[in-house]
């Protein structure tokens, strides 16, 4: 069995170089390493609602699984990044039943984070895919440079319209902008 190292995300933000998508940073736990996963649209959604605490009004795809799968008295226990191929990362979930079976399940990486952060289960990579793909850092206690994921364009509004255009947005599911937009309300608050 190859080594694993743990996880854990933090940064999720739009990827300029590419239209429709986003950069999943990702940490190892006791290390100065990071790996940049890029990922579209709908699966940064669906990561942002659970990490920034957004209830949408109605279940998202990987919300459905999650149910589907409590109901089946089933959980994700873990995730691994297992490959890279032709610059496309590779995962499994690792699924444990009440009556003791267990079952590895091939997926998407991006979709397999979506589930970890609603299974609140931990994310490994094995050590081989971090040492070809992930980024070392000088300083493991200082944070990482990300991109910033607001748009210059929300500092020229009152708080009063932001938290209009929050409640807008939350209600037409624009969960991405509706955690831009509520993270410059809270820069502003303090």
């Amino acid at each position: 069995m190859a080594e694993k190292i743990r996880l854990e995300i933090i940064a999720l933000a739009n990827n300029d170089a590419q239209n429709n998508s986003f950069v999943l940073l990702l940490k190892e736990e006791n290390g100065n390493r990071r790996l940049p996963v890029v990922i579209g649209a709908f699966e940064a959604q669906a990561i942002a609602v659970v990490v920034e605490k957004i209830h949408p009004g109605r279940p998202l795809t990987h919300d459905l699984l999650y149910n589907i799968l409590t109901a089946m008295n089933a959980e994700i226990t873990e995730v691994t990044i297992t490959a890279l191929e032709n610059g496309v990362f590779h995962a499994l979930v690792h699924c444990a039943f009440s009556d003791g079976r267990a079952i590895e399940v091939d997926a998407r990486t991006s979709d397999a984070v979506a589930m970890a952060v609603r299974f609140n289960c931990p994310i490994y990579v094995e050590a081989a895919i971090l040492e070809e793909a992930g980024i070392a850092f000088e300083d493991p206690s200082r944070p990482a440079s990300t991109p910033t994921a607001l748009p210059g364009s929300l500092t020229s509004y009152s708080v009063e319209r932001l938290e209009q255009m929050l409640e807008d947005a939350i209600a037409q599911e624009a969960y991405e902008r509706a955690v831009e937009i509520r993270d410059e309300i809270k820069k502003r608050k303090g």
